[in-house]
């Protein structure tokens, strides 16, 4: 027997009605969703003179994943895993004190993988995050070894 998939959307995390990709799904309790960037944000800022840096532009990605995990019925301590793609390496301790100021007072935190790349679809981006969610567990929580 099959399992029910809903594309899951937030208001405040745009999806082109163009896309060949889905930002979010449900599957069961599990939520997958697409590699998310600081963009359009990245590009007002760039055209306004001040470029967000790795850590403001991890942010912007963490609110959106967090958009998408509420909009799926859930909250911020069901996010599980996390794959970053960053295009300076140099940048990775500026996206790890996002990281732990998005996730403050979690007992334990999302597992990761940090790779470089050597470019992201906008030359403005230097952060990109993909990211998993369950609605039966909580982060905030979870009992640690």
């Amino acid at each position: 027997m099959s399992q029910a998939v809903q594309r899951i959307q937030a208001q405040s995390v745009s999806e082109l009605a163009t896309a060949s990709w889905s930002n979010a799904l449900l599957l069961g309790n599990e939520l997958v969703m697409s590699g998310m960037t600081g963009h359009p944000a990245t590009r007002h800022a760039a055209e306004a003179g001040a470029p967000l840096d790795a850590y403001a532009q991890t942010l912007v990605v963490l609110h959106k994943v967090r958009a998408l995990v509420e909009a799926a019925g859930g909250h911020i301590g069901n996010i599980y895993r996390l794959t970053l793609y960053l295009t300076r390496i140099a940048d990775k301790d500026e996206v790890g004190r996002a990281r732990r100021d998005f996730f403050a007072g979690f007992a334990c935190y999302p597992t990761s993988t940090l790779v470089e790349v050597s470019a992201l679809v906008f030359p403005e981006l230097v952060v990109e995050i993909e990211a998993s969610a369950r609605l039966d567990i909580d982060m905030r929580t979870a009992p640690t070894r």
